[in-house]
C-alpha cells in the first residue's frame, strides 16, 4: 500500500514505536525490505538519497520501480517513499517524480533561507498528499559526499522550523551517518527533551541509525523519536555476505557466476538486518 508517512509516524508517536526508513539501493534491497515488512507486517519508509537515485536511473525510475514491486508481490503494509537529504532542487523532482514523502535538509543554510524553503516545498508538497521532512543540526558524518559534525539543534530553530506546517522534524542531537568513531559521546538527551517540549506532537527523526546501542534507541523512542534511518548497517551486511560467497569461490562452482547467485546471500543479510532493526524500532504488527 503506497501512501506518503505522516500517518503512520504519528501513530508511531502515540503508540512509542518508531517506523524504520531503511534506504535502497537497487532492486534487491527494495524487493529485501518490502518483503520482510510484509512478513512483520511492519509499515516501512523506503529511503533514496539523491545519490542512489542517480544511480538507480534517476527518481522517476525509482517511483515506478517501487509502486509495480509492490503491486507485484502484493504488498498489503503501509509503504512511503522518501527523499533521504533533499536539495531543493531534488525535493522538487522527486515530487514531480511521484515520492510520496520527501525530506528537505535546509540544515546547512542561514535559519532564514532555511524557513524561507522549507515554507515553499512544505505548500508544494501538501498540494500532492506529500509528506515532508526538514531539518536544524547537521547530522554528523558522511551523506552522498555532504560531510557535517554531529551538531545539536538549536530549540528555538527547531519550533520556527516545525511551525511552518511540516510533517516530521529530524534534529541534530549528536547523532552521525556512517560507522560512529570510538569518541563518540553519544546522543544528547537534554537536546532532545528540549526540542521535543517546543514541537509538541511532532514526530521526531533520528538519522545515523546505524552503530547507536540499543538502550538509547529505546530511549530516544520514549521520547518523540517515531522514524530511524537505517543504511550503513544494510550496506555493511550485504558486502560481508557477498565478501564470504567470493572467499568460498562459489562463484566458480556450476553457474554460480550469475549474478542472481552472486546477490543472493547479499539480499538474505539484508533481510535479517531489517527484521533486527523492526524488532528493536517496535513496529513489528503495527501495520
Amino acid at each position: 500500500m503506497y501512501v506518503n508517512a505522516k500517518e503512520m509516524l504519528c501513530e508511531a508517536l502515540k503508540e512509542h514505536y518508531a517506523v524504520a526508513q531503511i534506504n535502497i539501493n537497487n532492486l534487491e534491497w527494495t524487493k529485501a525490505v518490502l518483503l520482510t515488512s510484509e512478513e512483520l507486517k511492519s509499515p516501512i519508509i523506503l529511503g533514496v538519497s539523491e545519490g542512489a537515485g542517480k544511480y538507480m536511473g534517476g527518481f522517476k525510475v525509482v517511483k515506478e520501480m517501487v509502486v509495480s514491486m509492490i503491486e507485484s508481490l502484493g504488498i498489503k503494509v503501509p509503504v512511503a517513499l522518501h527523499l533521504d537529504h533533499g536539495t531543493y532542487e531534488g525535493a522538487k523532482k522527486c515530487l514531480e517524480a511521484g515520492f510520496s514523502s520527501i525530506m528537505f535538509d535546509g540544515s546547512h543554510y542561514s535559519i532564514d533561507e532555511n524557513i524561507k524553503l522549507t515554507k515553499e516545498l512544505v505548500e508544494e508538497s501538501h498540494k500532492m498528499n506529500v509528506s515532508i521532512e526538514a531539518e536544524v543540526g547537521a547530522i554528523g558524518g558522511e551523506e552522498d559526499g555532504v560531510k557535517a559534525k554531529g551538531e545539536h539543534a538549536n530549540p528555538e530553530e527547531c519550533k520556527l522550523i516545525a511551525d511552518l506546517g511540516i510533517d516530521f522534524l529530524a534534529a541534530g542531537i549528536g547523532n552521525i551517518h556512517g560507522k560512529y568513531p570510538d569518541d563518540w559521546e553519544g546522543l544528547s538527551f537534554d537536546t532532545l527533551a528540549k526540542v521535543k517540549e517546543k514541537v509538541g506532537n511532532m514526530p521526531l527523526v533520528l538519522h545515523g541509525g546505524t552503530g547507536i546501542p540499543e538502550d538509547m534507541i529505546k530511549k530516544a523512542i520514549d521520547l518523540g523519536v517515531s522514524k530511524i534511518n537505517v543504511n550503513t548497517e544494510c550496506q555493511l551486511s550485504f558486502a560481508s555476505a557477498t565478501r564470504k560467497y567470493f572467499e568460498e569461490k562459489k562463484d566458480l562452482v556450476g553457474k554460480g557466476y550469475d549474478p542472481r547467485k552472486i546477490l543472493a546471500p547479499g539480499y538474505e543479510a539484508i533481510k535479517e538486518t531489517v527484521k533486527e532493526k523492526l524488532t528493536l524500532f517496535g513496529s513489528i504488527n503495527k501495520a
